[in-house]
């Protein structure tokens, strides 16, 4: 790559589960703009990953993106076709499944064949790293099975990987802001000590990570903070230039709004200290950052500062937590919220001595017939009483949360009266716990696909 151009990259992705058809504005307005261009989707939050870990045990070949091929359809082979290079963390649990999807998804589009980096060193789940888990947890270690453990590595295999000619890079638990910082070090050709420019390409990173947040997806709120086109939200495109300063933007024609506002509500989302966010390629430091309008949805962020990186990682240790119930019905007219308490009284008196049993009153006109719009535009008829009884509870054997269930069910017939839409569901339950192991123990790296 070019290092005397700024660097464009676009977000298409801010969790599992995103909009499938955001990436292709995305990767239409990198196209156009001729600069090197990088893609990215962050789609692993901190739970994800030990759901996929969970799904890889009961296919070998699961445990990535579900949603991969409906994210990479669109843009696959346009992005090969043009040198728009692809970086991600949708490998989740299964890094090299991911990957080997990828080149059959290429195949099958008629692409020409992409170079995939697999990125390794963030899965810490194996029998010779639980020492290390149990020094660093102490009397936290679970006492049940583990379901998955994985380290936030950074950003330099990412950089390494396209250093080595890379058209796809495939990640497990990187950090998120470290799928942004990586191609910039690739692109620029950074030391991994330039603290400052580091802390600012961190910084772009953070924008971009939760995809459609930056562009006014999270700020919407009609009336107070008004956002037009949100059915078609555009999501974000950062410049970076060689300083590492950033400016965000989004496509043409797309729906949304960047200004100073949405930028500083994500600058500062899940951001703990703002003259330290730690992260495990810098310590960042925005309490001297300066964001200001650059032009219609442009927005210019400069002046943050950056701090020699922790000496540790974090680590998430996920763990098997029993089963989780929950179930639901509805009542609706005349005295509905007193027949939804005496529905919560039954189930508390049955289920009495077995478990925490969490009872919730909610919903307005989930019952009610009619044209929707009279709830949507807040015209409903005089009188309308609608209340969802919703319970919910954990235990430890599948046997047992059934139980929820089967007396929500019940209901029906049970009584009290009038009682109809019941909804039921279970799931295996994950707690959680974190740590932190030392930088040294954690070897990462990335392995080229043949």
């Amino acid at each position: 790559m070019d290092n005397t151009q700024p660097l464009h990259i676009g977000c298409a992705a801010g969790f599992s589960g995103d909009r499938t058809d955001a990436a292709a504005p995305v990767v239409e307005a990198l196209i156009a703009s001729g600069r090197p261009a990088v893609l990215i989707f962050e789609t692993l939050a901190e739970r994800t990953l030990a759901l996929a870990q969970l799904a890889r045990r009961g296919q070998p070949d699961a445990g990535y993106e579900p949603l991969l091929d409906d994210l990479l359809r669109p843009v696959l082979a346009r992005c090969l076709a043009h040198g728009v290079r692809i970086v991600s963390n949708f490998g989740a649990a299964n890094p090299a499944g991911a990957a080997r999807r990828i080149a059959q998804l290429a195949q099958e589009l008629g692409a020409r064949a992409p170079r995939i980096a697999v990125v390794h060193g963030d899965d810490l789940s194996g029998p010779q790293h639980r020492g290390m888990l149990a020094q660093a947890l102490g009397d936290r270690m679970p006492t049940e099975p583990i379901a998955s453990a994985n380290a936030y590595i950074g950003a330099l295999p990412i950089a390494d990987a396209l250093r080595a000619g890379a058209d796809v890079v495939v990640c497990g638990r990187v950090a998120d802001p470290s799928l942004v910082l990586g191609p910039a070090l690739a692109h620029f050709g950074w030391r991994m000590d330039d603290w400052d420019r580091l802390a600012r390409a961190t910084m772009a990173g953070h924008l971009l990570e939760c995809g459609s947040q930056v562009t006014g997806g999270y700020f919407a709120d009609p009336g107070y903070k008004d956002v037009p086109g949100l059915a078609r939200l555009g999501y974000p495109i950062t410049e970076i230039d060689a300083d590492g300063h950033c400016t965000i933007a989004k496509p043409e024609g797309t729906g949304g709004r960047i200004d100073e506002r949405t930028v500083k509500e994500q600058l500062l989302y899940e951001l703990h200290d703002p003259a330290a966010y730690l992260t495990p390629d810098v310590v960042a430091d925005i309490t001297a950052a300066r964001v200001a309008q650059a032009g219609p949805d442009r927005v210019r962020l400069e002046g943050v500062l950056g701090h020699a990186r922790p000496d540790t990682l974090k680590v998430n240790v996920c763990f098997e937590s029993g089963w989780f119930a929950e179930g639901e019905i509805s009542y609706a007219g005349p005295r509905a919220a007193e027949r939804a308490r005496l529905a919560g009284q039954v189930l508390r008196e049955r289920l009495a001595g077995m478990a925490p049993l969490r009872i919730d009153l909610i919903g307005v006109a989930s019952i009610f017939e009619g044209d929707d719009s009279a709830w949507l535009e807040g015209r409903l008829p005089p009188g309308v009483q609608d209340v969802r009884l919703r319970a919910a509870w954990q235990l430890p054997s599948h046997a047992d949360a059934q139980r929820l269930v089967r007396e929500v069910t019940a209901l029906y017939c049970a009584g009290p009266a009038g009682g109809g839409g019941v909804r039921t569901a279970m799931r295996p339950r994950l707690g959680t716990v974190s740590c932190l192991v030392p930088r040294a123990a954690v070897e990462t790296g990335f392995m080229m696909m043949e």
